[in-house]
């Protein structure tokens, strides 16, 4: 695997390096060992699958709040997705910032998304799926959101947006909300 930094801190795009012969080919798209070397968190408790039938659907901005804090690692398995993350760390150089990546089931790319961001994703294809490692249980009191429109985060979504839940949809604006106690800690 080849880690990738992101402009966001402890973000990282994660990329296969398939070896291949005439059967096809075989790729790690995870190592314990190698994220911890990297101080990335490498205890996943559930494995999760999405799944967005038209082509424009945005899911997100979601996250937990402390103590439920999670780390993911996003690929996308089939078509292909924006995947956007919002660092909300207080203290952290890149607070309040966001930066978007494209995966694909062509790309193979997949995103470390750190304990303390938002996540959330937007369909560039019909029939997406995206499978997740998630390092936390989900915690219902725990769950929160930010709008996938709001102004102040300007994100730029390449189409136009086809489907949100209402429940995305009424996510506060960050202007308006309480921020969720995350606290930034160097690493080491």
């Amino acid at each position: 695997m080849k880690f990738l930094p992101t402009e966001l801190t402890d973000a990282w795009i994660v990329e296969l390096e398939p070896r291949g012969d005439e059967r096809g080919s075989f790729a790690r798209s995870f190592s314990r060992d190698e994220f911890g070397e990297r101080g990335l968190v490498g205890d996943y408790l559930q494995a999760n699958v999405s799944a967005s039938r038209r082509k424009g659907t945005v899911r997100g901005l979601h996250f937990q709040r402390a103590p439920h804090t999670e780390a993911k690692l996003v690929r996308c398995v089939r078509g292909a997705i924006l995947d956007v993350i919002v660092d909300l760390r207080g203290g952290s150089p890149t607070y309040l910032r966001h930066e978007g990546f494209e995966l694909s089931a062509g790309n193979g790319r997949q995103l470390y998304v750190p304990p303390g961001f938002a996540h959330g994703f937007q369909s560039l294809t019909d029939d997406v799926e995206i499978t997740y490692l998630v390092s936390a249980a989900y915690a219902p009191e725990a769950e929160g959101g930010v709008r996938y429109d709001d102004p102040m985060l300007g994100i730029d979504w390449p189409l136009p947006v086809t489907v949100v839940s209402n429940k995305d949809a009424s996510w506060p604006l960050i202007g308006g909300w309480a921020a969720p106690t995350f606290f930034y800690r160097t690493k080491g």
